[in-house]
């Protein structure tokens, strides 16, 4: 599994990205990636934003007025362009979240299962990959945008400065304490205010929710047991804290969650397991997303299969990127991915 590929391990890769400390993010990027002119794709204003307008959005940099329904909207989060998809725009520029096979054309991105008749013929440029240490502020600058959104993303103060120099900017929520730990909820409604549709935003979070209610309400057992998702990454395994949107769909769905993880994941979406805290994961559910390589070797780790709920079958394993992509899906828990996602995820765990 390749570090962003699978949303799943720790300090890196997601959102992926967080190869880099966000602290390096203000530093040394303005040499950047691809041309500086937009392709006649991206040239083309897409349809406007509509909703009530000016407004100010508060987030973790201070507050950023808009003052009319943006045209033009760049994504510097690795999933704020599906949540922007989700609302009819489609963003102009977006983080290449997870790479493209050799070859092969459109960008795997644009094409999962959920967004793909969003985003129909039109063809993103891409303004940061995953694995980059920042954004590529030329490219975003080149794109013209009117609003630019980081809001899942570890932009810090000095690249949002730099962000703000070329278009308000929306930055991640103000009550998010660790980078990414910030409730899906909270996300989604925070850009659907940004972009003018706070009500719309609110309407689709709460079918989200009912989606997650009907599961637990129909599935009373899974509140008697404690679930973590895992992914095989570099010879070990990574636990996803119950604040990652992977373990907060888990207790979402009613499971209690395994907050051991959080104690040593240091404020870390996910933490790589030594093979003297593997019993960390040693709870009556396992989740596993990952491709097919990866899950092939985690099945060979002799401690894993040690494991109480590996022994009795409580094992779901999701594919991440390929086939139904039900993995990331789920990593990616927006508007549009979750509502693919979580009836895969029951389903598995029934």
């Amino acid at each position: 599994m390749l570090l962003h590929r699978t949303t799943t391990v720790t300090k890196s890769w997601r959102r992926l990205a967080a190869v880099v400390s966000a602290a390096t993010l203000g530093v040394g990027l303005l040499a950047g990636c691809g041309s500086d002119t937009p392709d006649k794709t991206t040239d083309k204003a897409p349809a406007a934003a509509s909703g009530a307008f000016p407004v100010t959005v508060e987030h973790a940099f201070g507050s950023t007025k808009i003052d009319k329904a943006p045209k033009r909207v760049v994504t510097v989060g690795y999933t704020d362009d599906q949540t922007v998809l989700a609302f009819g725009i489609k963003p102009v520029g977006m983080v290449d979240q997870y790479p493209n096979p050799a070859g092969e054309s459109p960008d795997i991105n644009t094409q999962w299962p959920w967004v793909k008749d969003k985003w129909g013929d039109a063809r993103p440029e891409v303004v940061m990959k995953n694995g980059d240490a920042g954004p590529n502020f030329e490219k975003i600058a080149s794109l013209r945008p009117d609003l630019i959104l980081a809001v899942y993303s570890e932009v810090d103060q000095a690249a949002y400065d730099k962000l703000s120099k070329i278009a308000p900017t929306v930055g991640r929520t103000k009550g998010e304490k660790d980078l990414f730990s910030a409730p899906w909820q909270d996300n989604a409604v925070h850009i659907a205010k940004a972009l003018g549709k706070e009500a719309e935003g609110t309407a689709m979070v709460k079918s989200i929710q009912g989606q997650l209610d009907a599961a637990r309400e129909a599935h009373p057992q899974f509140g008697k047991e404690t679930a973590v998702a895992v992914s095989w990454y570099k010879d070990s395994i990574s636990a996803f804290t119950t604040t990652d949107v992977r373990g907060r769909l888990l207790t979402g769905i009613g499971y209690k969650g395994a907050t051991e993880i959080d104690k040593i994941a240091g404020g870390e979406f996910s933490t790589a397991l030594s093979p003297e805290r593997v019993d960390l994961i040693d709870v009556d559910r396992i989740v596993v997303i990952n491709d097919k390589a990866d899950t092939d070797a985690l099945k060979k780790f002799e401690l894993f299969n040690n494991l109480s709920a590996v022994k009795a079958g409580k094992v779901s394993y999701l594919l991440d990127s390929e086939g139904p992509a039900v993995g990331a899906a789920l990593s990616q828990g927006t508007l549009l991915s979750m509502p693919y996602g979580v009836d895969e995820l029951v389903k598995s765990v029934e």
